[in-house]
């Protein structure tokens, strides 16, 4: 049996978006003797394989859409334009490495002690780590304990040859653009990346197994960005009837580059299709594995999240779990959220003992093309819960002036469109729905707004930016 070697204050497992924010805020505003086991890449699924890179390589789609934008406003760029995503790649993954860095910075200004290794629990304030140097096992122990081990892309395990299509995580090892690639899935993963891939010149494929993709979003954001994807030259396959084998043709040599790959695919209607590479978006479980949870009486959901109050507690005294291996609203700054307020409730004064994050009307945002901003209710769950008596809804649809040099046939294709759900009597805004150009960085200020309880009045009475797409939040009759 590995020997008890230190007592902790606290002890976080996973050095992801929140854990890192629960273990800075335990010891670097409360001097709470805190550690940090991490058996990845320091920063976790955002930093290395999820909302920072993801966001970098929509930025290059975007300048690629704002080239083809150019000849419209004059602009020439001679016979071709060529870019090389190998060297934004590399640019990329070079920016990673220093917030890798920065991560393990901070923690070390603020007293914690990273543990590169796994953890297992062998009592339920007792675990056994092993390091990843291969060093021998050892034992920790802390009246506090929590879990922030996140989520891991899944692959589904009854259609054989599953394993010859990669995930989001090994969508960041592409270097070399496949001619074709396909996408199964219909949430934020499979959206944004098949919107990054046709933006850059992939000839693209999205699967979904409904009419429209982002099912959990307002129809009104359902409708017209799946009809969008169409019109830009996506290839969505509405009612998918499913894949039924994979048949590696001819495997890649080198990850980062799957032009030589070939994947059959073969369709449960007996249809067949040949494309380079195919992604896997079809959602995320709950990393639990290797953690050794079946040694304490921790209560688990039937989809294998951990499961918490809203204090973040779980059913065992002294052990918390917060972000995505707990299933709730499965976003960075959540997580980050999470574990700040978990941090003051657990080692702040007295008056911040009733700390815990308020998941109502959390805005978040989907990099698609165009953007997607939501913060609380769609309009059928507010007449869901409300009566469609109490509901009242403001909506408006138009092309935003950065499309007007476009060419009539064009500039009717690029959508712009705002919805607010209000209830009644006071028109209290329930709920925000934004898509178009510029909407990721618009929703921000709306968010605050929303989340304060303003009304149709309180946004009546904001005088309009002009000429911007957000005034129409602030004018819609």
């Amino acid at each position: 049996m590995a020997p008890v070697t230190k007592q902790y204050d606290y002890i976080v497992i996973g050095g992801g978006s929140g854990g890192s924010g629960a273990a800075r805020r335990a010891s670097g505003w409360y001097g709470a003797k805190t550690c940090i086991i991490d058996a990845g890449v320091s920063g976790g699924c955002c930093v290395n394989v999820g909302c920072v890179p993801k966001k970098m390589t929509w930025n290059f789609a975007s300048i690629a859409e704002a080239m083809k934008a150019g000849k419209h406003y004059g602009y020439s760029f001679g016979d071709g334009n060529s870019f090389d995503f190998k060297s934004f790649v590399e640019k990329r993954d070079a920016r990673i490495k220093v917030l890798n860095g920065a991560y393990e910075n901070n923690w070390a200004k603020e007293g914690i002690e990273l543990i590169h290794g796994t953890a297992t629990f062998v009592g339920e304030h007792e675990m056994e780590v092993t390091p990843k140097d291969g060093s021998e096992p050892f034992r920790i122990t802390a009246p506090h304990i929590t879990i922030a081990t996140g989520s891991f892309p899944t692959k589904p395990a009854g259609i054989k040859g599953s394993e010859y299509g990669i995930t989001s995580d090994e969508y960041f090892l592409i270097k070399h653009l496949p001619k074709k690639m396909v996408f199964v899935g219909a949430g934020y993963i499979a959206v944004e990346l098949a919107g990054v891939m046709n933006a850059i010149g992939v000839e693209t494929h999205l699967f979904i197994r409904g009419n429209t993709f982002l099912r959990k979003f307002d129809p009104m954001i359902q409708d017209t960005l799946t009809k969008h994807y169409e019109d830009l030259g996506i290839h969505v396959h509405r009612n998918h009837p499913g894949i039924k084998e994979v048949i590696q043709l001819q495997a890649a040599t080198d990850a980062s580059d799957p032009r030589d790959k070939q994947l059959k695919l073969i369709m449960n209607d007996g249809t067949e299709m040949i494309t380079n590479e195919l992604l896997w978006g079809i959602g995320r479980g709950a990393e639990t594995r290797g953690l050794g949870l079946d040694k304490i009486p921790i209560e688990l959901d039937k989809t294998g999240h951990i499961v918490v109050d809203k204090y973040q507690n779980t059913s065992v005294p002294g052990i918390y779990a917060l972000g995505d291996v707990t299933g709730q609203v499965e976003l960075t700054p959540v997580a980050i959220a999470a574990g700040r307020q978990l941090g003051n409730r657990l080692f702040g004064p007295p008056e911040l003992k009733d700390s815990h994050l308020d998941y109502d009307r959390i805005p978040s945002v989907v990099f698609s093309h165009p953007e997607v901003g939501t913060t609380g209710l769609t309009e059928p769950q507010a007449i869901e819960r409300y009566g469609k008596d109490k509901i009242k809804v403001y909506h408006t649809k138009f092309s935003a002036m950065y499309y007007d040099v476009f060419p009539p046939e064009e500039k009717k294709k690029e959508p712009t469109e705002f919805k607010l759900v209000c209830l009644l009597p006071n028109e209290e805004v329930i709920g925000l729905h934004i898509l178009g150009k510029g909407c990721d960085e618009m929703l921000q200020g709306f968010g605050v707004a929303v989340k304060m309880g303003a009304t149709k009045k309180d946004f009546d009475s904001c005088v309009a930016i002009h000429p911007t797409s957000a005034e129409e939040l602030v004018t819609m009759r």
